[in-house]
């Protein structure tokens, strides 16, 4: 497939905006990494008008798939985890093209995982989960025992990925595997959830005990990078946390995170005046108790 794809992927080695050409091959006949395609050709660069690009090819009765992908697409995948593909074809791929070992430093950095990336990816982790947490307590106390379970499933997701990413690892596309191995307690609760011959209104109820415990015992683990951000300032406007360039990943979550932490006791309300008598900015900061 190599020898197939060369003339595609020769002409862009050569241009000095290309940093990386991977190739990753299908190794099983149905293989989740490749989209069932045979080939994966993955190519990084610099800038691009668009960016993700993607081409289609195909050879004989074979299949194949281009993506020409910018390095600011390709942090952003990383850091939020958008897009779990991108770790898989990092990890399986081979390296046809190298500029300055660009992408063998990447290898490098996603293997070693630096404690500082690790942190950011927990707290959007943890935000996630708290905010499918919330809602789903919600609609199980409305009675709308369908949806709760939805939501149930996808905080249990995140706590599952939560726990593989404190254990230095990246989370793979078979996450239950992972959890599996690393924290058998969180894939019981989920295999409880969803195989369990209890009535639907009580497994939630049960989960959501389970559920409580397991996040109160991560909270701190989990709001640790945002409350080293809200640290360097006195206090924060909620229009100053968003707009803050290092927080700003964590999007919708953010309102839901604060308002949890601060019921956590992590960090506490301050009343700013405002120019309306008896009406005060509410802005937020990290806890007395914990400075």
């Amino acid at each position: 497939m190599e020898d197939i794809l060369r003339p595609i992927y020769q002409e862009r080695a050569s241009q000095l905006n290309t940093l990386g050409i991977l190739l990753v091959e299908k190794k099983q006949r149905s293989s989740q990494t490749t989209d069932s395609f045979d080939a994966i050709l993955l190519m990084i660069v610099k800038e691009a008008d668009q960016p993700v690009y993607t081409k289609h090819y195909s050879y004989d009765d074979k299949k194949a798939a281009m993506h020409i992908i910018t390095e600011p697409q390709l942090q952003e995948w990383i850091l939020l985890g958008s897009n779990r593909k991108v770790f898989e074809w990092l990890h399986h791929s081979k390296i046809l093209f190298d500029r300055n070992e660009y992408v063998a430093n990447l290898k490098k950095e996603l293997e070693e995982f630096p404690f500082h990336g690790r942190k950011i990816k927990m707290g959007l982790e943890f935000a996630k989960l708290i905010r499918r947490y919330v809602d789903g307590k919600a609609l199980f106390e409305n009675k709308q025992y369908l949806d709760a379970y939805n939501y149930v499933v996808h905080s249990l997701h995140h706590l599952a990925r939560l726990a593989i990413i404190e254990n230095g690892l990246h989370p793979e596309l078979t996450v239950w595997q992972q959890v599996k191995q690393i924290e058998p307690e969180i894939y019981k609760l989920y295999v409880e959830l969803v195989v369990s011959e209890e009535t639907l209104e009580q497994r939630l109820e049960l989960l959501f005990l389970a559920s409580e415990f397991l996040i109160h015992s991560r909270t701190n683990i989990g709001s640790s990078h945002l409350i080293d951000v809200l640290s360097k300032k006195e206090h924060w406007m909620f229009s100053e946390i968003m707009s803050e360039p290092e927080l700003m990943p964590y999007s919708v979550d953010m309102s839901v995170l604060l308002e949890y932490l601060i019921e956590k006791h992590l960090l506490e309300i301050v009343n700013v005046e405002t120019k309306g008598q008896g009406v005060f900015h509410r802005c937020y900061r990290v806890s007395q108790k914990l400075s």
